[in-house]
């Protein structure tokens, strides 16, 4: 068995999208003669607990945990919040549109907290991770972000030690959806710039989400890259398929939505349908799983929308998949944001996994349009095509009339965890023997 230690933030009993990845890869890394080892965050700030994952925890692992301080509570009290209360994702604000307070908390958090809040665990994490490593033989590296802190972490490691590094992207930098709304100063815009050139040069491997992600990142260095998506996981799915409702036709969503996902054209669509035909406005339901940002909830009423709405809180992850197979149609927007095209969210596997149509809302030409025609499993509309949305949400609801609501799936296996270790594993060969 070869060892690599892993760096992440989000461990289990940490719930929400950031975690899954990796504990998957650990899951089935030891399958391939790679025994994981993980380093993380002994009290993170996570969006969501979820026991549930505890349970694909390898029996053994070893894991090391050291405290992390973060600026949290503070940020929290000067923005009203309440101390226990969990923070949303990519500026998601659930009660009410952002304050001055807010603004500039925001600005503080992009000028002053480089690469981000979690930056005061990075000094900590390296002495223990040298005291450990200076004892100890591990054969690589990986550190995975978001928080980029990590990647930092890393990159003081692999200056030490004559260890391969492998920087795992999750999502961009510098060129993250949210960068923008950051109001970073041109010296905080710098040296965000210079950090992530230092960890793209100093890393022996790459490995991002998208192939534009890829892309992006082969213009700001040389360093090897490969291209893993997320995927979904075969224990995941039920053994006894749960059968799709037959008499409502259910559009479901799970994650959350921010405002940058909560499109306009969505609801006007609704309400065109549920105006026009009046099977649909009976039959038609709409499942919201997870945290909502507030204009979703005003974007509803001022449609009148409420009636075929249901909202549901975060579910456990061993959940989801059944949930899912409940559903008529799945929905996926995408951030209207500058990178629209390179955002392949993890959230999409989750959906192959339940096998049930994708409705999606973004750049047709990007990464996610190009996996949905590959694959065969639904369609995407650009940000501002209200004509095509209607149309296709009416050839689903035909399609569901008739019984004929289905997907081809097409390499869909492509895409199991276990398939995407292996492919990962090949990689990390390759750089133990170089």
């Amino acid at each position: 068995m070869k060892k690599v230690l892993i760096i992440t933030y989000y461990w289990p009993p940490s719930g929400g999208a950031g975690v899954q990845r990796w504990l998957k890869f650990a899951k089935y890394l030891p399958e391939f003669g790679w025994e994981p080892i993980i380093y993380t965050a002994e009290n993170p700030e996570t969006p969501a607990l979820d026991e549930s994952l505890l349970d694909d925890i390898p029996n053994g692992i070893e894991v090391h945990k050291l405290p992390i301080w973060e600026p949290l509570n503070a940020y929290k009290k000067f923005t009203g919040r309440k101390p226990t209360e969990k923070l949303g994702a990519g500026f998601l604000s659930e009660s009410k549109a952002p304050k001055l307070r807010d603004k500039l908390a925001i600005w503080i958090r992009g000028n002053l907290f480089i690469p981000d809040a979690k930056k005061f665990w990075i000094r900590p994490s390296s002495t223990y991770l040298e005291h450990y490593l200076k004892k100890n033989k591990v054969d690589l590296i990986i550190s995975t972000g978001p928080p980029h802190s990590v990647h930092m972490i890393a990159y003081r490691l692999k200056r030490k030690f004559a260890l391969p590094w492998v920087a795992d992207f999750r999502d961009p930098w510098t060129e993250i959806d949210f960068y923008q709304h950051l109001n970073l100063s041109g010296y905080a815009d710098r040296k965000h710039k210079v950090l992530e050139k230092n960890v793209l040069d100093c890393a022996d491997l790459i490995v991002s989400v998208g192939n534009k992600m890829a892309s992006a990142f082969s213009k700001k260095t040389k360093t090897k890259q490969i291209v893993i998506t997320n995927g979904y996981d075969d224990d995941d799915i039920p053994k006894r398929t749960n059968p799709v409702d037959p008499e409502r036709f259910i559009l479901m969503h799970v994650g959350s939505i921010n405002k940058d996902r909560n499109h306009s054209i969505f609801w006007n669509a609704l309400k065109s349908l549920i105006e026009e035909n009046s099977e649909f406005s009976e039959k038609f339901e709409f499942h919201l799983i997870g945290k909502l940002d507030h204009s979703v909830h005003i974007d509803v009423e001022e449609n009148g929308l409420s009636k075929w709405i249901k909202i549901l809180p975060y579910v456990p992850h061993s959940e989801v998949i059944e949930r899912l197979q409940a559903a008529s149609v799945l929905y996926l927007p995408l951030n209207n944001t500058q990178n629209a095209d390179g955002i392949l969210t993890g959230k999409v596997f989750e959906y192959f996994a339940a096998k049930r149509p994708i409705l999606a809302i973004g750049p047709e030409n990007g990464d996610l349009g190009d996996l949905l025609k590959k694959t065969e499993t639904g369609e995407i509309v650009n940000f501002n095509d209200l004509e095509k949305l209607i149309q296709v949400l009416s050839e689903f609801y035909s399609k569901y009339r008739s019984k004929q609501l289905s997907i081809s799936s097409k390499g869909v296996e492509n895409y199991s965890r276990k398939n995407l270790t292996e492919k990962l594993t090949i990689e990390l060969e390759k750089l133990v023997h170089e």
